[in-house]
């Protein structure tokens, strides 16, 4: 209150802020006579020669950015047809600071994202614009193109079905690159899967990234991270058994479902039952430790998950709804068991489980750019996360024009069907003035339900949900129409204004009526923005009900004994502001629940991350053709004798007398075949003992090589380094994946289980480094060539291993796109498109790498 109270004396930090750029913006304008003045030819030189003074360090951008502003707004005049208004300038100044502009829907962030693209690409080191889709790359990418290449900057777009790495390397290499934040962060994974710097398509490194949507990508997308997976070969009966049995279980006597932090719990009557009905007498022993993790997911999916709400059925197949967007997420899968559990629900073919290849959280891949900046209509509910997690603060940027909407308060219903009773009330009524309505439902299955009372009403109207999405653009360009009723769940909250004529704007302009609140407060502000873009007059009003999912388990209680102390008959509402303060209370509790858990998220791959940085570091070096691999080669070889020494109680400091040659010799005849004369290695001490192991190693691996060409051995070693590494990475990976999700139940032995988490993954990785440098060191020891075709014979076994490589990129690319539409993907009886000769179904349609995202408990992964 006292920070209100002050906020109206002296304005509050974002004023300050916004008065900061204005005097920019004043300094912007005075040289707009003068650039208007210029040819094209002109114009092009002037801003050649700021170009010219940042990459000669004689200029730093922002000594450069009023006239390079300046310059880009008369350019997009001359290219675009589109002059740049002053708030769009403050929008720019924010981007390339690194920093969250928020803008209103219908703003122009489009054309606010140019003027911080075009200063930043000066440089020359790239800069990235992330969309959410791929419709809105290509489309940005192309409009805002001509702009770019008057200004003699090359434009590149990424886009998913893209797979080429030739033409995605020369869209990397653009100045300008336009794409979604899948297609960029699992470009990461696949550079750091591939066995070529020539295969790597991400070479330039990270420089400056605009986030458009930044609250959607950074904040509800970063709840799962990107995954390549593979899979991993267990049975699928055990889901099968565990279906059937958790329908047979009583809910609160054998187990309990916590709604509110979507947890179940076994409970002791239940844990007998389960075992009764598995037939085991333990259900906790070692022998049945598939049997728990089954249940409890098939439980979760049963009990917590709904058809219709969190997934659908398609063709056989269970794909999920995101839940932020209400679109199919085509191709992703969620994690540990989950959608097993629900393909067992809905009787449909059981997909086998997958383990992690390569994996990593939104917020670790859009941290390591050097400069990061966003842009949303809403951002400033989660102005918090953004500081704690990304370090961006956000700034509030005032309209162009006054915002004339009218935000009524909302109207409380006890009952669900009263509540949708008089919204066909109000929509009848706006339909006979033709005001056209957009009716905001919070899943597939309350926009059916609302699509089937219209029907019976007789009341003309569209519905765009996840299972029409393919024709959503040309749907919400008729939603602003006279007299149209369009019935959207939240996913018509993103990426497309909808524009009304004159006519309409006499009339009221877009009136939109939200049919429950979302649990993020963003996601209702987002339908809200659909209304009174620029000035435009508009209604919003949110109907709700005690029985709406945000109410029933957050906030009724309260709601419900407000109600009666106002006797509220059947069929009336109340509308008071204290009312809708207790809604977005609620709302709050469940936006703060989800905080904690993408921070747990990125707490534990932190850990993850620091070791990806390592073994990703390390694996660029060895793909390097400048790197020492005979260097490596002997420093592992000194590494692995000292190991071996160490396993043979073998000690430095120790009387030599004392020394086990016998044991040493023994360990290495069995490590890597090789004989070594125990004679020859007695009464040395520790360091001349070591030295010996050490030449006679060395010695017998030269021998061996030297038949090679210098190249070729070169390209063996690295070729085997390169295979170890990623073999014992995978293997680490999925011990990880086992240990986080055990290292929970720490906390019910008074530990913190983050800090075990960390401790483990410590242990975890120095056995990785040793396992990728020893196996390495054993392989090269232990392999032979045939003396009278060595040449042939390490070019064939390089030829193999090329085209196990081949094979691999081949399996990841195929199973790390996710087909746009059921055109481009096979049926399920059709040839697969890999070339195996089988049907997809039995090839890659049944299991395979999978692309994905996942994590925890409700994430996804494909």
């Amino acid at each position: 209150m006292l920070q209100a109270f002050m906020g109206k004396i002296f304005g509050t930090s974002n004023d300050r802020e916004l008065k900061k750029y204005k005097k920019r913006v004043e300094a912007i304008n005075s040289l707009e006579s003068k650039y208007k003045e210029l040819s094209d030819d002109e114009l092009k030189n002037s801003f050649n020669e700021l170009k010219q003074s940042i990459q000669n360090n004689e200029k730093t951008l922002d000594d450069v950015l009023v006239d390079s502003f300046a310059i880009t707004r008369e350019a997009s005049i001359r290219t675009l047809g589109m002059r740049h208004f002053d708030v769009q300038l403050i929008g720019g100044m924010v981007l390339h600071e690194g920093r969250i502009a928020e803008m209103k829907t219908g703003e122009g962030k489009t054309l606010v994202a140019t003027l911080a693209i075009v200063l930043n690409a000066m440089t020359g080191k790239g800069v990235h614009l992330v969309t959410v889709n791929d419709y809105l790359a290509k489309r940005d990418g192309t409009e805002m193109g001509a702009l770019y290449e008057f200004l003699g900057f090359s434009v590149g777009i990424i886009l998913e079905d893209m797979h080429d790495p030739e033409i995605k390397s020369k869209a990397y290499d653009a100045d300008i690159t336009y794409g979604t934040n899948n297609e960029f962060g699992f470009d990461y994974l696949r550079d750091n899967m591939s066995y070529s710097i020539e295969q790597m398509v991400q070479k330039r490194g990270h420089n400056f990234v605009i986030v458009d949507e930044v609250d959607s990508i950074l904040i509800d997308e970063a709840r799962t991270p990107l995954i390549i997976s593979g899979p991993v070969n267990k049975t699928m009966q055990d889901y099968h058994d565990a279906n059937g049995i958790a329908l047979k279980l009583i809910k609160d006597e054998h187990f309990t479902v916590d709604e509110k932090d979507k947890v179940i719990l076994i409970t002791e009557e239940g844990i007998t039952k389960a075992e009764e009905l598995f037939k085991v007498e333990n259900l906790y022993s070692a022998e049945n430790a598939s049997l728990p993790h089954a249940l409890d997911q098939a439980l979760k999916a049963n009990y917590l998950f709904e058809k219709d709400v969190d997934y659908v059925v398609n063709d056989g197949e269970v794909v999920i709804v995101d839940e932020f967007t209400g679109r199919l997420s085509e191709g992703r899968r969620f994690s540990e068991g989950l959608h097993q559990a629900l393909e067992a629900k809905e009787g449909v073919e059981i997909k086998e489980e997958t383990q992690t290849l390569a994996d990593i959280t939104f917020q670790n891949y859009f941290r390591m750019y050097n400069k990061l900046s966003g842009m949303t209509g809403t951002a400033e509910t989660e102005a918090t996360e953004f500081s704690q997690i990304y370090n961006l603060d956000v700034v509030s940027i005032p309209t162009n024009i006054p915002i004339s909407r009218q935000d009524l308060n909302d109207l409380i219903y006890k009952t669900e069907n009263e509540k949708f009773a008089s919204v066909i009330k109000k929509i009848k009524e706006l339909q006979k003035t033709g005001q056209p309505v957009l009716i905001g439902t919070a899943s597939i299955e309350k926009s059916e339900v609302l699509h089937s009372i219209l029907k019976k009403e007789k009341v003309a109207h569209t519905v765009l949900n996840a299972k029409n999405h393919e024709q959503e653009g040309e749907i919400i360009k008729k939603a602003g129409a006279k007299g149209a009723v369009t019935i959207a769940t939240n996913m018509a909250g993103r990426g497309v204004d909808i524009k009304v004529s004159e006519e309409i704007k006499a009339l009221g302009g877009l009136y939109i009526i939200g049919t429950e609140r979302h649990e993020n407060r963003r996601i209702d502000n987002q339908l809200r923005g659909r209304s009174g873009r620029q000035g435009d007059a508009g209604t919003t009003q949110f109907y709700l009900s005690l029985e709406d999912n945000l109410l029933r388990i957050f906030g009724s209680d309260k709601i419900k004994s407000i109600m009666e102390r106002l006797g509220v008959e059947d069929g009336e509402y109340i509308e008071s502001k204290m009312v809708t303060r207790a809604v977005e209370k609620a709302q709050k509790k469940v936006e703060n629940m989800h905080y904690e858990g993408r921070k747990q998220i990125v707490e534990y791959d932190d850990v993850a991350n620091e070791q990806r940085k390592i073994v990703y570091k390390f694996r660029n070096q060895l793909l390097n053709p400048e790197f020492d691999i005979f260097e490596k080669v002997n420093e592992i070889r000194a590494d692995y004798v000292q190991n071996i020494l160490f396993i043979s109680d073998i000690f430095e400091g120790a009387a030599k007398e004392d020394f086990n040659i016998e044991k040493l010799t023994k360990h290495i005849k069995e490590d890597i075949n090789f004989d070594i004369e125990a004679n020859i290695l007695s009464d040395l001490d520790y360091e001349d003992l070591f030295e010996k192991v050490n030449i006679e190693l060395k010695k017998s691996y030269d021998e061996k090589m030297s038949v090679l060409e210098r190249d070729i051995q070169s390209e063996v070693a690295r070729e085997l380094y390169l295979k170890e590494l990623d073999s014992a990475w995978r293997e680490h990976l999925y011990a990880m994946d086992n240990m986080k999700t055990g290292i929970r139940l720490r906390a019910y032995n008074q530990k913190d289980p983050l800090v075990e988490y960390k401790k483990e993954s410590f242990n975890l990785f120095g056995e990785l480094i040793n396992d990728i440098k020893f196996n390495t060191i054993k392989t090269l020891q232990i392999i032979q060539f045939r003396m009278e075709s060595a040449e042939d014979e390490a070019k064939r076994m390089a030829q193999q291993l090329e085209l196990q490589r081949k094979v691999d990129e081949a399996a990841m690319q195929l199973s790390t796109q996710e087909e746009s539409s059921a055109k481009k993907k096979p049926a399920r009886n059709e040839p697969c498109p890999c070339g195996s000769g089988k049907k997809y179904k039995q090839c890659c349609g049944k299991s395979g790498p999978k692309k994905g995202v996942f994590a925890g408990n409700g994430a996804s992964e494909s």
